[in-house]
């Protein structure tokens, strides 16, 4: 029995192994910020659930010592990857002007909250005005 427990944990380190190589080969690769998120969010996720899976299989079933750090650990990953993509993506978009030029018309007539904050005035300030906007006129 202990001989198929070890498989399992040796089956899982390199499938973990495997999806953390890609992650990592896609996010060196691919040519653009918006592809290279999916690599780690998407591949280099996996293979980190992958790892952690077997460590929790390894304690538990070779060792008798059950561990929940690595359950801990997989939902702060699983939680926080995604929020850090996407928070790398608008970043990315609010930074590249013709990217922005090429998304497409939002439904209705509100602009999309990435671009066009609700209560921001549209006209830009002068950086070069000696003018307070508290000053009276």
């Amino acid at each position: 029995m202990a001989g198929l427990n070890e498989l399992l944990v040796s089956a899982l380190i390199l499938i973990g192994a495997f999806f953390l190589f890609v992650g990592s080969f896609g996010l060196v690769k691919l040519p653009d910020v918006m592809r290279r998120l999916h690599a780690p969010t998407k591949s280099t996720t996996l293979g980190i659930g992958s790892l952690l899976i077997a460590s929790m299989l390894y304690f538990a079933l070779l060792r008798d010592a059950p561990s929940l750090h690595e359950l801990i650990i997989s939902i702060f990953l699983f939680l926080t990857a995604p929020i850090a993509a996407h928070m790398i993506s608008k970043a990315h978009i609010l930074r590249n002007r013709a990217l922005q030029q090429e998304l497409p018309a939002p439904p209705g007539e509100e602009g999309w909250a990435t671009l066009d904050p609700h209560g921001v005035d549209e006209k830009p300030i002068d950086p070069g005005s000696t003018r307070s906007t508290n000053a009276k006129d």
